[in-house]
């Protein structure tokens, strides 16, 4: 069965991108390659902290995250090589799919007081969301955890540009915050 997200991507955002950037081939159109979860942390963790975020990152995006290790010793961050510093998992296919709708419609719009995020993509088309505590899915075991994980999410586009991949993204429902009127427009003193 097709996941939701993708059927929607088929149907409408395919459609509607070829018609706004007038692309003439189905294979033009901007699409979602990856999405990365990490939680980077302190190089002094315990190994019983490394176990929970790797057991919470692996609930949340139900694929089995790994832990990645530093490359090299920096003495100022008393940080040697390969040394574990943070728990990373790369979701493809319908995984991913199945992840973003969870992000979208579940997670996101679960936050209090949510206004919706930050419309500002890194250059290439890719969009990374900072999320500070893992509670704001279902997935995860919160009243277990001991402290808040936070995670970086990072969707990977296919987009050239930073209007086709914000235009990508929001025609899959991702929730940019509006902007106000009042701020764009200026008084005449």
């Amino acid at each position: 069965m097709k996941p939701f997200l993708k059927a929607q991507y088929e149907e409408i955002a395919i459609p509607e991108l070829k018609k706004k950037f007038g692309y003439t081939n189905v294979h033009e159109v901007p699409r979602v390659v990856k999405v990365v979860i990490n939680h980077g942390f302190d190089a002094s963790v315990e190994k019983a902290q490394i176990d929970e975020a790797v057991k919470e990152i692996t609930n949340i995006a139900c694929q089995k995250a790994v832990v990645t290790l530093s490359k090299k010793s920096i003495s100022n961050f008393k940080l040697r090589e390969n040394q574990p510093i943070g728990v990373k998992v790369t979701l493809r296919g319908n995984a991913m799919y199945e992840f973003l709708v969870r992000l979208i419609a579940i997670a996101l719009p679960g936050i209090r007081d949510f206004r919706g995020v930050s419309g500002k993509l890194d250059g290439h088309g890719n969009y990374t969301l900072g999320i500070t505590d893992h509670t704001i899915f279902a997935e995860s075991h919160g009243d277990h955890s001991k402290k808040a994980i936070g995670m970086d999410i990072t969707i990977v586009t296919s987009a050239k540009t930073d209007d086709e991949g914000r235009e990508l993204l929001s025609l899959l429902g991702m929730p940019y915050r509006k902007r106000s009127s009042a701020a764009t427009t200026t008084t005449a003193a």
